[in-house]
């Protein structure tokens, strides 16, 4: 069973102006309602996430300037509905993860505001919460072993900063470098006892599917095998795919499905949650062909790009994680 999270009060936190707005959501849907696995899809309502639950994750005045009515930076706008949107796009990935917990399947999660920006202190780059990391902390202190895989363009450096000492949470990400925010070099692995449980692949522009689905092969795939999460979680952001007009990849809409397949291989309990993607045709496709896949009828569309390779940098990425894992 797939289970999809949403709500239209999504929709509430919106800036027509700004590149993350309601349309988004809007596009995506309006696809989906049209794919032929659309009745397949079990849709649920998100709860909103407790703000004790918030404080575990991000700090007491991070929480209160959310709530604040215009601009926490310069990239991330805030209205009257945008702080109980938030709360409901955390409680929503939370609730995706409960679900297939308990009842096995896997889930999308279609919420906004994205949130793999957002570290333990500092709203950022569009994301008010850590969406991703407020559920993958409830996880893990029940006892769960989480691996989070980052497709979006930029790096998720608010993920990685709340899990960066941590042996439970795994942080694993593709990302363009040099590009926003900064982070996600090769080097950084992790501290003290999290070290060996960020696995950063920065790459520069104009790679494509064959560089991501040799990174998949050579590191990722039997890193996370070794690791054998309980639960994964995908930051889906589709900013990486050729047509984004803020990324800097060439990776075609095949390359979303490749990385659910490999994933679904490690572990069958999956939780999608959208991040960035900001051309509404291909946003609404890489979500569609997610979905597809993780129910079983694969969406094709027509659709290529030509990509170099990134066989250098793999083998920094390879000679790096073998310090901590057979990469067998």
């Amino acid at each position: 069973m797939t289970f999809i999270i949403y709500s239209d009060k999504y929709l509430l936190h919106d800036d027509p102006s700004h590149p993350e707005n309601a349309s988004r959501l809007a596009a995506i849907m309006e696809l989906l309602e049209k794919m032929p696995f659309y009745e397949k899809l079990k849709f649920v309502e998100p709860e909103s996430i407790q703000e004790s639950e918030m404080a575990e994750v991000h700090s007491s005045e991070m929480i209160e300037n959310a709530k604040r009515t215009g601009w926490l930076d310069m990239d991330t706008y805030t209205n009257e509905y945008s702080y109980e949107v938030a709360k409901l796009a955390a409680g929503g990935v939370k609730k995706a993860c409960e679900i297939v917990m308990e009842r096995g399947g896997n889930a999308f999660a279609l919420v906004r505001p994205p949130g793999h920006h957002a570290t333990s202190t500092r709203s950022m780059g569009f994301c008010l919460f850590n969406n991703v990391a407020i559920a993958a902390h409830y996880s893990a202190k029940r006892g769960r072993k989480v691996l989070i895989f980052d497709h979006d363009v930029h790096h998720g450096n608010g993920t990685q900063d709340i899990f960066y000492e941590r042996s439970d949470v795994m942080y694993q990400s593709i990302h363009l470098s040099p590009h926003y925010p900064g982070t996600g070099s090769v080097m950084e692995v992790g501290k003290g006892e999290g070290e060996g449980y960020t696995v950063n692949l920065p790459l520069p522009h104009g790679v494509g599917d064959d560089c991501i689905m040799e990174a998949m092969e050579e590191v990722f795939i039997p890193v996370a095998r070794e690791f054998s999460p309980d639960l994964i979680i995908i930051s889906a952001g589709f900013d990486s795919h050729h047509a984004d007009p803020l990324g800097g990849m060439n990776l075609s809409l095949s390359i979303y499905a490749r990385i659910i397949q490999e994933f679904s291989r490690v572990q069958s309990r999956m939780v999608c949650s959208l991040e960035g993607g900001y051309n509404l045709t291909y946003l609404a496709r890489g979500v569609a062909v997610e979905i597809g896949e993780m129910c079983g009828m694969p969406a094709l569309f027509d659709d290529s790009a030509e990509g170099r390779k990134c066989s250098g940098e793999i083998k920094e990425l390879k000679g790096e994680m073998e310090k901590y894992w057979n990469m067998r």
